[in-house]
Order: structure tokens, then sequence, then C-alpha cells
């Protein structure tokens, strides 16, 4: 009869594998699945594992990436603020002489490293010691940029604990030898969200560091960094 609707009938099972050769394959499947999901966090373990420190311990460098982690009506979040304390810390104690902030300014109303740059001169950063990447997009970016843009060739990096690994492979993947600081935090619900996402962005992180593919935006090469360094110590 026209306008009636039949009822959908449920879509049937997927079939078990019936055969003991059919459960193995799929039990290899599955296990081989398995082992290519978490072989990027391995190696992201395996190659930052032995370059992570604390404030206290972490070798002098001459430079500290501070790496951005969004704004919130125009004033960095709680966890890039915890990170660029981090990296307060760090120029006060005389352990990096120039902080390089990276972060994303992709829209006139929407300026990172601008407001890391404020946020630390309120800290007793001088100006002169902080150096503003407007296009790091991502961390892979923000690697290559801090190598091929501003010539950093050894730094602190710092960023939070869950992402400091990722931070540390990739930079080392870029050309930049670096030791990591990892800023704890609470495991509250956004620690846990970070958490996770590390897992998913691990794939990615892998694939960049085999492949290398240019950020985003490149540009010119920039000084900022080296007369920073050049420029006289006025003391801690």
């Amino acid at each position: 009869m026209r306008g009636v609707r039949l009822p959908r009938l449920p879509r049937p099972l997927p079939r078990l594998p019936r055969t003991t050769r059919s459960r193995r394959r799929a039990v290899q499947a599955l296990m081989l699945g398995a082992v290519l999901a978490l072989t990027p966090a391995t190696w992201m373990h395996l190659t930052a594992q032995d370059r992570l420190r604390t404030t206290a311990d972490v070798p002098a460098q001459d430079v500290a990436v501070v790496f951005g982690a969004g704004l919130w009506k125009g004033r960095p979040t709680p966890y890039l603020a915890h990170r660029l304390d981090t990296a307060a810390e760090l120029y006060r104690t005389g352990k990096v002489r120039v902080l390089l902030v990276t972060g994303d300014n992709s829209r006139t109303e929407y300026d990172e490293p601008g407001a890391m740059r404020r946020y630390l001169a309120d800290r007793g950063v001088p100006d002169d010691r902080v150096v503003s990447d407007y296009a790091g997009f991502d961390t892979w970016d923000s690697c290559v940029r801090a190598k091929k843009i501003f010539g950093v060739d050894r730094a602190v990096l710092v960023t939070q604990d869950f992402h400091i690994k990722r931070a540390v492979a990739l930079c080392g993947a870029a050309g930049v030898e670096s030791y990591g600081v990892g800023v704890g935090e609470p495991h509250d619900a956004t620690w846990y969200y970070g958490t996770t996402r590390e897992l998913a962005a691990a794939g990615k992180a892998a694939l960049d560091a085999a492949l290398r593919p240019d950020p985003r935006f490149l540009g010119e090469r920039e000084h900022g960094v080296t007369k920073a360094l050049a420029a006289p110590d006025a003391g801690h």
C-alpha cells in the first residue's frame, strides 16, 4: 500500500570467524593494529626519556622555547601561565638567557606570543630577553621555525608534562638538541583530556618526524635570538 512504511529490519551482526585459522588471523590483525597504534608513542618515549629534567637540574642553555597553550579573553590560559611561570624561573635562576615564545597570531584579534610576552614582563623578565615567534601554529611548526628561522640549535623546552616528550622528540627531528622541562598539573579533566589527546597526536608527530614537511608559514630568517644573546646581560 502507498504511504505505508515498513519497519526497518535490524542489521545483522558481523559474523565471528568460524575456523581456528580465521580466529587466529583475526587475533593477529588486532594485535598488529594495537602495535601500530602504540608505535608512535613508544618512539616518543624512547627518544625523550633521557632528555627530561626539572627546573633545578636542567643543564644551562642559551635559549628556552615556550610553547603556546591558548588565550582566554586575551590573557594566557592557566596552563600557558604555568609554562610562562616556569620559563621566568629558568631565566631568573640563570638557566637560560633568552626566552623564545612561540604561538598563534593568525588573526589580528588573537596574539598569543604578544600575550605571553606581556605576562613575562609583568613577572620581571626584561623585554629584550624575550623573542616572539608569531607562526608557531603547532609543535612541529614551532620546532622547525626555532631551527630554521631563529637559528636555535640547542634549547630548553617548556610545556606541560603530558606534552613534553612529543616536544622533545619533534625538536630533535627538526635539528634542535633539547632538554625538556615538563610542568606538572593537577590530574583534573583538562589534564586527562590533554593526556588522551597526546595518544592521537603521537601518530601525526611520527609522520612529521619521518616526512619533515615545511611549516604552514616559514618566512625569512629572523635575528631576534641572535641579537638578544649578543646584548649584555643585565643580571638576574
